[in-house]
């Protein structure tokens, strides 16, 4: 993201300038219409800012005002240059019709005054809008908002090429299992389960005190069955006792070996 090139703001130029870049970026497909509404000298810095960052620019008859295609990923934006404080049931409007059809769609709103920010939070708010659906990127002028529309659609093919979401999916998917494991190994101590109210264990399998004390200052089970008593005291907020009953059951086999369901039984008298 650092790599964006910047430096080619010229406020002053008139025409935009013919884009030879080979596209290895990504391709832009700006909408006719929005280019039209637009100071001449905000598309050349648009047309500039896109060849620096190897982008292809087509202008296009789209619904959007930009789709960008990174990595074979297409990424919608619409991109307010002015919000009218008196008008802005329009924007909202098609907003809502274009997230029916793109999946992927960011608005981006150029703020630049205290009175029109108040008005969009407002708005925002007003008109019940959910967080992210689709995400709003307020900016204070035309350049950064073209800047973060470029970022974030190279940001999301870049993630799309490396299936980043796929990765993460399948890592909260291992780190769920890992505390599952965790909570049998863990509960499975006799005087230590999820029964026991005065431990601070919570019924419905949620993590209790013990767990979270145990996962967060000494780690995996591994390192629980190595750490000494006094490291797991000086480390948790456990008792002393508990502390004895789980290094104890790492390293008695006798002790570890018991069956806990036996112990229940007796205590219920089955």
């Amino acid at each position: 993201m650092a790599n964006f090139r910047a430096s080619c703001r010229d406020p002053t130029a008139q025409n935009p300038p013919n884009v030879s870049s080979s596209g290895s970026g990504g391709v832009c497909m700006m909408r006719n219409t929005w280019r039209d509404e637009q100071h001449p000298s905000f598309i050349n810095f648009i047309s500039s800012f896109l060849s620096a960052n190897s982008f292809r620019l087509n202008f296009v008859p789209i619904a959007p005002d930009f789709i960008f295609n990174c990595g074979g990923l297409s990424v919608a934006f619409v991109f307010v240059t002015n919000w009218d404080c008196n008008n802005y049931l329009s924007t909202y409007i098609r907003v809502q019709k274009l997230k029916e059809q793109f999946a992927n769609l960011y608005i981006v709103v150029t703020l630049p005054t205290r009175e029109q920010n108040d008005s969009f939070v407002h708005s925002y708010f007003k008109l019940g809008m959910k967080l992210g659906r689709p995400t709003f990127v307020p900016v204070q002028d035309l350049e950064m908002g073209f800047e973060k529309i470029v970022k974030i659609a190279h940001a999301r093919g870049v993630c799309k090429r490396q299936d980043v979401a796929s990765k993460l999916r399948a890592e909260r998917k291992r780190s769920v299992q890992g505390m599952d494991v965790f909570l049998r190994v863990i509960t499975s101590i006799p005087g230590i389960d999820n029964h026991d109210a005065n431990s601070g264990i919570v019924m419905n399998n949620s993590i209790n005190m013990i767990m979270h004390d145990l996962n967060q200052a000494i780690g995996s089970i591994e390192s629980i069955a190595k750490a000494s008593k006094d490291y797991i005291l000086k480390n948790t907020d456990l008792s002393d006792d508990k502390i004895k009953t789980i290094t104890r059951f790492f390293r008695d086999p006798k002790f570890y070996l018991s069956l806990k369901i036996n112990r229940w039984e007796k205590k219920e008298g089955r």
